[in-house]
């Protein structure tokens, strides 16, 4: 299968391929980069994404003076096998300008994208975490936070158990509230524990290769 994949591959004249990189989860484009044949070697091995630079003439890793390496989940080659697609698990920005992609330009068409490409987990968690760092007063998070541990885990468990409870009376709305509830506080509990979204996106990657 990897050999028919690579014998499909065309490198231009200078030995090169672009390569669009995509968040995965968020289908977002990240950046557009070249591999020559060693760097994708070296990304197939080693599981994140090498580039070769045009302007330095030399392999770089994406991530290997930043720490905002790109965890690679699959690759894909267009039909005409000149263009590389790479589905990535971003461990950070992608962008050395410190933004989450490099296509952050503003768009030539007129009107706002309704189109939200940051999950509402992504956000839930982000809003939780600078509710720890940047504590406010009344806020119901950091009551939890102030409570500590225990009194996480204990809600925890008594969202878990409306959750039963309301799909054993077969109340569909009841139902998604309570898991609406339940996923809240587990992000807190995330959040306590410094466990990341991505920790458990990689896990879930990992499990599924396994099945």
């Amino acid at each position: 299968m990897m050999e028919e994949f690579n014998s499909r591959i065309k490198f231009d004249k200078e030995g090169l391929i672009p390569a669009v990189i995509q968040d995965i989860r968020t289908k977002k484009v990240l950046m557009l980069a070249y591999m020559n044949m060693e760097s994708l070697a070296k990304t197939l091995e080693t599981r994140k994404t090498w580039f070769f630079s045009r302007s330095r003439n030399r392999l770089w890793n994406k991530g290997e003076t930043s720490g905002n390496y790109q965890l690679v989940q699959d690759v894909f080659l267009d039909c005409d096998g000149d263009a590389l697609l790479i589905e990535v698990i971003p461990m950070g920005n992608s962008c050395h300008t410190g933004t989450e992609t490099c296509f952050y330009e503003k768009s030539i068409i007129d009107g706002k994208s309704t189109i939200d490409y940051l999950s509402v987990a992504d956000n839930l968690y982000s809003e939780i975490k600078n509710r720890k760092n940047y504590p406010r007063e009344g806020s119901y998070t950091n009551y939890l936070f102030e409570k500590g541990l225990d009194k996480i885990l204990k809600k925890i468990g008594e969202e878990a158990s409306e959750i039963i409870i309301a799909s054993k009376n077969n109340n569909t709305e009841d139902v998604v509230c309570e898991i609406a509830d339940f996923i809240y506080h587990l992000l807190v509990l995330m959040v306590e524990k410094e466990i990341t979204l991505d920790d458990i996106e990689i896990e879930l990657m990992n499990r599924k290769k396994g099945r």
